[in-house]
């Protein structure tokens, strides 16, 4: 086997446009079959997520689909926590309708925020949309110098 580095152009998780540089390959210098060593996968994969969060144009229905599979879920879970149907989320994976603006953002949100779910538990936003609009009755203590807010 032969080592070197390269740019290599990522298309494995459905995105046309991920270039990975200095990628170390492996060739075998008899039948020319190559590998990519690509160490840490998930990294990879949430590095990516952040960066397709992190762009200021709206969503595409490939980066759509691979922030879904990212977080792990099914469209049809992912519709639920968005408060669409699942119809509607296949829509916006298949570009035949665009993703709104509103559920563009909460899509980077639940990226973004995915490792903190002491924070913000992401079941939360199955319920969000449920219910009649009551203002929230909330308790703030301070407790050693750190703010804790209680549902009163």
């Amino acid at each position: 086997m032969r080592t070197a580095r390269k740019n290599v152009r990522y298309d494995a998780v459905g995105l046309r446009d991920v270039l990975l540089r200095a990628v170390e390959i492996r060739r075998c210098r008899w039948c020319d079959e190559y590998e990519l060593v690509l160490p840490d996968l998930d990294d990879l994969h949430r590095v990516i997520a952040h960066a397709i969060i992190g762009k200021r144009g709206r969503l595409a229905p490939a980066e759509i689909r691979f922030l879904r599979k990212h977080l792990g879920w099914s469209s049809a879970s992912l519709a639920t926590h968005l408060g669409v149907t699942p119809e509607t989320m296949s829509r916006w994976e298949t570009a035949a309708i665009p993703m709104g603006v509103t559920a563009d953002r909460l899509l980077r949100l639940i990226v973004a925020y995915r490792d903190r779910p002491a924070c913000f538990p992401l079941k939360m936003l199955r319920v969000v949309a449920w219910g009649d609009a009551k203002p929230a009755r909330v308790r703030v203590d301070v407790e050693n110098g750190q703010w804790r807010a209680y549902a009163a």
